[in-house]
């Protein structure tokens, strides 16, 4: 009760990521009952489709933890200690606030489901999507709710772990167990057999790969731009692009992934193209997994920039002009993008040697 009634009295753009997490969640929760209502139809070759729609579940998971994290109501603040909300009961508030927007989510998916199969209310459309969600077959009801939980579920097991108070690693530390699990990726898709689990498989890992060795890219670019005799700008760049680099690596790699298959599958249009079999959905898939993979990066970017509050306080009470700190974010975001973008290309191009081999 006590988080619905947090998430009530939010602030509008609070409520709109939440919106927007409940969005991403019906996305990813009709993608799930789609492959559901293929399987009933055709068992053949449900099982890489399945792998194929769990990739849009990953990255509404990683959406919908880092909108809890810059949800103001899991802030500790002076006084909610003596009202018995410490970080653990502000962990299981925005635990809680997470599995109703995505339950939110899948109960939306589920009404638009049956509302196209025709279980509902006739069929609109003149029927144009019975026979593409095959409503000649009947539903597994228990099937397709075990599905629709995974979101939620998922979603609330990630954000209790994500914000529970633990220390955090050095970004190098995972620098070079990314560089492995991308290079064993390539490996797997290069011996993938078109249409089997091999392509989810590597990409998967590929993608796993470049979220952990995100935090250590983006120290390695913070001390890039403080190096080589640097002033008083490329300094405090560089420094806030370290501290930074914890909470924007993973989104930023999880990006250059989704860039890396859209250039891949660019190169290779001519070879079939990445032989997704999610049929007319592949579309819709891959434009919530690349706006999930933005979204996430800017929210984290929201929750940096609420971090640096009280850094950017000081630095204006001691006379720093605004223009000397939007130059050093202009600094520390060119700095990135510089990195990040050879850095998608260049897995494009071995995903795309590893395919067409």
């Amino acid at each position: 009760m006590l988080a619905l009634r947090l998430a009530r009295g939010s602030r509008p753009l609070v409520q709109l990521r939440r919106l927007l997490v409940a969005a991403a969640s019906a996305g990813s929760g009709f993608l799930l009952l789609y492959v559901l209502a293929q399987a009933t139809a055709r068992p053949a070759g449900s099982f890489p489709q399945l792998l194929w729609a769990l990739v849009p579940l990953a990255v509404t998971v990683q959406f919908a933890v880092a909108v809890a994290r810059t949800d103001p109501a899991t802030r500790p603040l002076e006084g909610l200690d003596a009202a018995g909300l410490g970080p653990v009961r502000l962990t299981l508030v925005a635990t809680i606030s997470t599995a109703v927007a995505c339950t939110l989510g899948s109960a939306i998916a589920l009404a638009v489901f049956l509302h196209l199969r025709g279980d509902v209310t006739g069929l609109p459309f003149d029927g144009a999507g019975a026979g593409l969600l095959h409503a000649d077959q009947p539903l597994p009801v228990a099937a397709a709710l075990t599905l629709l939980a995974m979101l939620p579920l998922t979603a609330s097991i990630a954000t209790a772990l994500a914000l529970r108070p633990h220390p955090r690693p050095a970004p190098q530390t995972a620098l070079p167990w990314g560089i492995a699990l991308t290079a064993c990726g390539l490996a797997v898709l290069a011996y993938a057999r078109p249409g089997g689990a091999g392509m989810p498989a590597g990409w998967a890992l590929t993608a796993l790969g470049l979220a952990l060795a995100g935090p250590g890219l983006a120290y390695a670019c913070g001390a890039l731009v403080q190096s080589v005799r640097p002033g008083a700008l490329r300094l405090l760049a560089g420094r806030a692009l370290q501290e930074e680099a914890p909470r924007l690596g993973a989104p930023l790699g999880v990006l250059c992934a989704v860039g890396a298959g859209a250039l891949s599958a660019m190169a290779l249009r001519d070879h079939g193209g990445l032989q997704v079999p999610l049929g007319p959905l592949t579309a819709p898939a891959a434009a919530l997994v690349a706006l999930c993979a933005a979204a996430t990066l800017l929210t984290s970017a929201v929750e940096v920039h609420q971090a640096r509050a009280a850094t950017r306080e000081t630095l204006t009470g001691l006379g720093a002009p605004g223009k000397v700190l939007r130059t050093a974010a202009t600094v520390r975001a060119t700095a990135l993008v510089a990195v990040c973008l050879p850095l998608s290309w260049g897995v494009s191009q071995l995903t795309s040697l590893a395919l067409t081999r």
